[in-house]
């Protein structure tokens, strides 16, 4: 049982907004700032739970639309929810299936009142409410619920995008109405694509209806990342001081380090685990492709001095001969690495804020 009340969220350090914080969770509480694995179909790809824990994962992030297609959410149910389905014991965030309204754009139809997907897989019909997105993780059973909202493309209309403010907003309160399991958190999502003002307006109607968390959501979808930076530094700030935030979809380390700079506390993206399976591994001072010439030789390991499994034991050489000739483990190998390398990454942050040297990691990583 919790020694805290689920939903607390408490802050253990600051340097200037940057901020350690631990939120509280019906399946134990975790650090921040955090970096989630996406495990989208109740798996992130190449890893086992077991490898998660080793590697300091403390939370992982599912996907509701995926799990709802496929296997679906009430089997899901029946068999004892996802934490027990996908053998995972810590806290568990599901996206909405806001993401694939905007990915799977030509796949479905929107109205004030339901998303309409044609099924990527059959064609099926599937209708998203917001009361129903709502059910479907409950079903699950997840510790945090994002509600569903509307991600508009970056270059999308001024019409467009405060259509889908107006939209979110309205679909937000909706999903709130429809809760039965307060021990599933609910975050609310501030969109508004790149305007300002439409900025302005979701985050004061998203932050007025009483969310355990709040997400920015609408960015990384296309956007130069200068403009993308520069909206996480107007508004990070803005959400309340006293809740998590969460930047959704982002991204690149230095994304992070510059969003954690500014207030942010929680983060996924697919790219350690795509990035993996593509043959590109981080080092710390860009990343390298494994597959290259150069490393087919190499005795090294893929960064000096990192203590993952695959640095351990394994050359640049070997795992350059597994990619080659497509073996699951090379796969395996990089995902290890680049998921460590991540997760190294914010312990390294929440260190160096609570030592008050952040302001010099920053710069440095940043530089």
């Amino acid at each position: 049982m919790n020694a805290r009340p689920i939903g607390e969220f408490t802050i253990v350090s600051t340097e200037g907004t940057a901020r350690v914080g631990r939120l509280e969770t019906a399946h134990g509480a975790f650090s921040t700032p955090a970096f989630m694995p996406v495990g989208t179909q109740g798996t992130v790809k190449g890893v086992t739970p077991r490898d998660l824990k080793e590697l300091g994962a403390e939370i992982v992030l599912s996907n509701t639309y995926h799990l709802h297609v496929r296997p679906g959410d009430e089997l899901i149910r029946d068999l004892g929810g996802l934490h027990k389905f996908m053998g995972w014991d810590g806290p568990i965030l599901t996206d909405s299936g806001g993401f694939q309204v905007f990915s799977l754009s030509k796949l479905r139809k929107i109205s004030d009142e339901a998303v309409v997907f044609q099924s990527h897989v059959d064609g099926a019909q599937i209708v998203f409410t917001p009361e129903k997105v709502i059910r479907i993780q409950e079903n699950l059973g997840v510790d945090i619920m994002m509600v569903l909202d509307e991600c508009a493309p970056h270059d999308a209309s001024r019409a467009e995008v405060e259509a889908a403010v107006i939209r979110t907003s309205k679909w937000a309160k909706q999903s709130l109405l429809a809760r039965a399991r307060p021990e599933s958190l609910a975050f609310g999502i501030i969109q508004g694509g790149m305007h300002h003002d439409l900025r302005e307006r979701s985050l004061a109607e998203i932050c007025a209806l009483g969310f355990d968390g709040h997400a920015i959501g609408g960015l990384s979808v296309g956007e130069p990342i200068p403009l993308m930076r520069e909206l996480v530094e107007r508004f990070a700030g803005e959400l309340p001081s006293e809740k998590p935030r969460y930047l959704m979809g982002v991204g690149t380390p230095q994304d992070i380090v510059h969003a954690v700079k500014h207030g942010i506390d929680m983060f996924d993206c697919v790219m350690p685990t795509r990035s993996a399976r593509f043959g590109r591994l981080f080092t710390g001072s860009g990343h390298i492709n494994i597959r290259n010439a150069e490393h087919r030789r190499s005795d090294e390991p893929i960064l000096a001095g990192c203590d993952c499994y695959t640095c351990q034991n394994f050359s640049r050489a070997y795992l350059s001969h597994l990619i080659h000739v497509n073996e699951v483990l090379g796969i395996q190998l990089a995902t290890l690495h680049n998921l460590r390398f991540y997760e190294r990454l914010m312990a390294d942050i929440r260190h160096s804020i609570t030592e008050k040297t952040f302001g010099t990691f920053s710069a440095k990583y940043l530089s």
